[in-house]
């Protein structure tokens, strides 16, 4: 009877203890799965912040203004990358150049521009140089519009495109699957395809640092294509002296005033003074011995007439042009109204961003921090969109034709 009881009172204790021991097993774990969890989730987020990075550095490395064998490559391994990552992978992308913007912003659609860069050229080729934007829709409207014309104009001439910024092509590129040619693969088309008289029409504002640079790879071609002829950029000669000026600047200054007035809704620029409303137009800015140009540009305004109308740069250059000294001088002619609108042929990054953000730097965020104007509006508007600004294309391009 007492092995028997015994017996019994050891299973017990065994099944007690197993019981207990069952017990401090469900408890361990219980405690283990959060640090299971945590581990698990911060190793999530390293893997998307590593394929964020390694998409990152893809596009740095086309963020660059050389063309190479391995461009072509490189532009379609950036965008794979990319359209391999989650929504959430891809707000983490950042890099020296890289962020979400390069290829999530919606710019517009690339398949209704014309990147003419097609063979079948003929002896007579117009070929517009442009310093080019990613922007779809304004490249459309404003350099696509410029090249449009200038076919129109003359029809027994094959219009060609050219940029002369390899970052913004190979932006194009591998975003949109569009091909642009640079300078020296649209010369080297016109050699292979017989081109004989090429006249190069620059979109460039003035003689400034890009079309220096687009003289400088047209010296090159010289032996290779038998004439070669450039006509003058938007605002023709600069000069040096900030009080001459010319017809091109003139007819400039008068086509944008007249559309700025028109999209602000006003009958006349006097109308605008009245009611207390100035124009501000925002160019580039260089430190380029072309800046005078923009003091000219002032020149051409007050000789005008146009009192509410100011110029200003991005760049700040001249220095009467930098932002705080434009904000200055509008307070103080006393307007309360301010509407901002690019100097620039096309309104890309600049006029987007720099002009027309949000962000605290921008020109529209530094005239309302100023805290002296009832309304400050933008109009995001290349001056390429203006008919009477192709129209002038049109014109140097006939004078050298001629």
């Amino acid at each position: 009877m007492k092995k028997r009881f015994l017996a019994l009172a050891c299973t017990a204790i065994l099944a007690m203890t197993m019981l207990v021991g069952c017990g401090g097993a469900e408890k361990k774990t219980e405690e283990a799965t959060p640090e299971a969890t945590t581990a698990a989730a911060e190793a999530e987020v390293t893997d998307d912040q590593a394929a964020a990075d390694e998409v990152a550095a893809l596009i740095d490395a086309i963020y660059v203004q050389e063309r190479t064998d391995q461009t072509d490559a490189q532009c379609e391994a950036a965008k794979a990358a990319w359209d391999a990552l989650t929504d959430a992978q891809k707000e983490l992308v950042e890099g020296e150049d890289a962020d979400p913007g390069y290829f999530g912003d919606d710019t517009g659609d690339a398949s209704k521009d014309d990147p003419l860069n097609a063979d079948d050229i003929g002896e007579n080729e117009i070929l517009v140089v442009s310093f080019g934007t990613s922007f779809n829709d304004n490249r459309v409207a404003t350099i696509g519009a410029i090249e449009k014309k200038l076919q129109a104009a003359f029809p027994d001439w094959s219009v060609r495109r050219a940029f002369t910024a390899q970052i913004i092509i190979n932006h194009i590129q591998a975003r949109d699957g569009e091909k642009i040619d640079n300078m020296t693969q649209a010369l080297d088309r016109a050699v292979a395809n017989g081109v004989k008289n090429l006249v190069v029409q620059p979109t460039h504002l003035m003689h400034g640092a890009e079309y220096d640079e687009v003289m400088e790879v047209l010296d090159t071609y010289k032996d290779k294509i038998a004439s070669i002829t450039v006509a003058e950029p938007l605002l023709g000669e600069v000069g040096d002296d900030a009080t001459v000026i010319n017809d091109d600047k003139k007819a400039v200054a008068e086509a944008v005033t007249a559309e700025a007035v028109k999209a602000a809704g006003f009958d006349s620029l006097d109308a605008a003074k009245a009611d207390g409303t100035a124009f501000v137009f925002m160019g580039h800015g260089t430190s380029h011995t072309a800046n005078i140009t923009y003091t000219q540009m002032t020149t051409q305004m007050a000789d005008l007439g146009y009192d509410n109308v100011f110029i200003g740069t991005v760049e700040g250059e001249p220095e009467e042009t930098e932002v705080h000294a434009v904000i200055d001088a509008v307070k103080a002619a006393g307007y309360k109204k301010v509407i901002l609108r690019p100097l620039m042929v096309v309104a890309g990054d600049h006029a987007n961003n720099d002009m027309a953000g949000d962000d605290e730097d921008s020109w529209k965020s530094t005239f309302l921090a100023d805290g002296s104007f009832d309304s400050v509006d933008c109009q995001i508007n290349g001056l390429g969109e203006i008919e009477a600004v192709q129209d002038l294309y049109v014109a140097h391009t006939q004078a050298v034709i001629k």
